[in-house]
């Protein structure tokens, strides 16, 4: 009995994600996705193209993933937009929220490309996310910048690099300092009043931000 085209291609990105989770990309095989799903070499070529091929796809999906859940968060009006904010970078890769077994996926040293590839996504994905919520905020009268868009590019592609583990090498008391300096620094990009966005700190498990 014939399975369905995209439970197939599920099956085999399902295999691929594993082994390249246990051997890295370059260490992964077509052969060894073949064994794993138990399929013919026809078969896979019949949904992907190469390796490289199924790595995009992969990719995709943690992607679909990860702006989903962005997404999901910047469209609760209910929730202060301050808050909102926070919440987005969170859930990228700073605490660990719902993207934490994506984002150690991706940061094994064999994975480098991935890791390569997520990161552009999260900076042309998340940034119009973010800014879309500044916008809200300069309407209600929190903030004030003529460049929102710019403003929140600045704030992904800080917290992209630099909390990334495989970026810098920080201790705790270094990782609260540089969220204090982020906080610091956003808050005189978006014109509010000194210290009035420390109590974020609360929101990375970093303390009352004193």
């Amino acid at each position: 009995m014939r399975k369905e085209a995209v439970e197939r291609k599920n099956e085999i990105l399902d295999a691929a994600d594993e082994l390249f989770g246990q051997k890295g990309f370059d260490g992964t095989s077509t052969k060894d996705i073949l064994e794993k799903v138990g399929i013919a070499r026809g078969t896979l070529y019949h949904h992907f193209k190469s390796k490289e091929d199924i790595m995009d796809a992969l990719i995709e999906r943690y992607s679909n993933r990860l702006l989903g859940t962005a997404q999901q968060i910047a469209a609760d009006k209910s929730t202060p937009v301050i808050e909102r904010i926070i919440r987005v970078v969170m859930s990228l890769n700073i605490s660990g929220a719902s993207s934490q077994e994506i984002m150690e996926h991706i940061h094994r040293p064999q994975n480098a490309l991935m890791h390569q590839k997520i990161q552009k996504v999260i900076i042309n994905g998340v940034t119009p996310i973010l800014t879309e919520i500044i916008r809200e905020g300069i309407e209600q009268g929190l903030f004030s910048t003529p460049y929102p868009y710019e403003c929140m590019e600045m704030v992904v592609a800080y917290t992209n690099t630099v909390f990334d583990d495989d970026m810098v090498n920080m201790t705790d008391e270094e990782r609260v300092s540089r969220i204090k300096a982020l906080i610091f620094n956003v808050e005189r990009m978006l014109k509010v009043e000194s210290g009035s966005l420390m109590h974020m700190m609360k929101m990375f498990g970093s303390g009352n931000g004193e």
